[in-house]
């Protein structure tokens, strides 16, 4: 008896792409957890930004290889009049609506500003902002 006759073999077909709504939220999710890691060592009185890896060729040799490079992190929050603080959330460049007319959520402080931002990434993880980043994605 062969090895692969005691296996339960199917025909099976891969899905190696996900679909347009659950790749946006993971897109948002990413962009969210920078802007909770920026709050935090602003918290802190330290700076952060982001890395990211790209591929550099040698001029003189033709080869390739890794380099990371430092990305920077904009703030989306931003000092209002009478020292209120405001954020909004981005999309690319433009900012989400999150109610209709309301684009921005008041913050009172740093505390209160990373409650809001893991507040928002649940509501994206289950789906509330689908419509606006869906608006936000077309040209």
């Amino acid at each position: 008896m062969s090895v692969l006759s005691s296996l339960k073999l199917t025909m099976a077909k891969s899905r190696n792409t996900l679909p347009p709504v659950i790749h946006r939220r993971n897109k948002l999710i990413g962009r969210l957890n920078e802007q909770v890691k920026l709050a935090t060592a602003m918290r802190e009185g330290k700076s952060y930004s982001s890395t990211r890896t790209r591929i550099v060729k040698n001029k003189e040799t033709g080869e390739s290889h890794a380099v990371e490079q430092a990305k920077r992190v904009r703030a989306w929050w931003f000092a209002g009049e009478k020292g209120k603080s405001f954020l909004q959330v981005k999309y690319g460049a433009k900012t989400l609506e999150l109610m209709k007319g309301k684009n921005s959520v008041e913050v009172s402080n740093d505390a209160e500003l990373i409650q809001i931002l893991e507040l928002i990434k649940k509501a994206v993880e289950s789906g509330e902002l689908d419509q606006q980043i869906e608006a936000a994605s077309e040209r």
